[in-house]
């Protein structure tokens, strides 16, 4: 069993030639007034560039200090939408704090200090992340990260591992059928979730209190999780940019990570224009 078995990811010929769009459009053509907007930002290969392990990702200060103006900008209706748990987006953002969606759409938080509300998402059962911890075991560079609500293996250090991991994977889900939960492939990572909630969920109730609730929303991500959430943007009016893709349904893409920065920050530069 590969990871395409689990989740395919759209590829180029599956793509209408509409949805083709090789440029970001002009932020200040799409967006509406930032008072008006709520901005959803995935953080892996979306905010962040991919690092050798999670926890070596690097937040540029002028990616924080965009992010805290938007923030601002839009009344507070800017969060970040990741798989990665609340406490572990507050570590790597640090001393920053912002509303947040985590464990894809096991957790969120409205307010940057406000509580942390777990959005009706059960942990993994205690055996059950034992036997996928054991994985781990498989190869030397696979690495172990217990969300409590997901446990995810990384092998961006043990390429060759890949094949064997979603195979395990597939072994324990066959002996244990009825079991809750999700595999969600990624990129250099396979990701084990209880069922039942993901990052669409989680955006769903989001947009269900303020200051989120009545906006256009627009959302940037770049994995086949982030695919749930371009799937319900129309039904807020909003709009989905992809990220190292053309992914279906998208406004348009950019190339990585550093162009979403880049795009963030005119954001503000166009909007601070047309004030003056």
């Amino acid at each position: 069993m590969t990871k395409h078995d689990v989740a395919e990811m759209p590829l180029d010929d599956d793509i209408a030639p509409d949805a083709r769009i090789d440029s970001v459009p002009a932020p200040a053509s799409l967006i509406p007034p930032l008072e008006r907007t709520a901005v959803l930002l995935d953080i892996d290969g979306t905010l962040l560039d991919f690092a050798p392990t999670p926890r070596e990702v690097w937040v540029p200060p002028e990616l924080a200090t965009t992010l805290k103006q938007l923030h601002e900008r839009t009344g507070g209706a800017l969060a970040l939408v990741s798989g990665r748990s609340l406490n572990d987006i507050d570590l790597i953002f640090a001393p920053e704090m912002f509303p947040a969606i985590g464990g894809h759409g096991a957790e969120m938080r409205l307010q940057p200090d406000s509580e942390a509300v777990a959005a009706h998402a059960p942990p993994l059962d205690k055996e059950l992340k034992r036997r996928l911890a054991a994985i781990a075991k498989l190869s030397p560079g696979i690495l172990l990260e217990d969300k409590g609500y997901s446990l995810a293996l990384h092998y961006r250090l043990a390429p060759a591992a890949e094949k064997a991991i979603y195979e395990a994977v597939s072994l324990i889900r066959a002996e244990l059928p009825n079991a809750p939960i999700e595999v969600l492939p990624g990129k250099s990572v396979c990701e084990i979730k209880h069922s039942g909630f993901t990052k669409a969920t989680g955006v769903l109730e989001l947009m269900t209190h303020d200051p989120f609730r009545g906006r256009r929303p627009f959302f940037i991500g770049d994995d086949v999780t982030d695919e749930t959430v371009f799937a319900i943007m129309p039904d807020f009016d909003g709009l989905a940019f992809s990220v190292g893709r053309r992914a279906t349904g998208v406004a348009g893409h950019f190339g990585g990570p550093s162009d979403v920065r880049e795009f963030l920050a005119r954001l503000l530069d166009d909007r601070d224009a047309n004030l003056s």
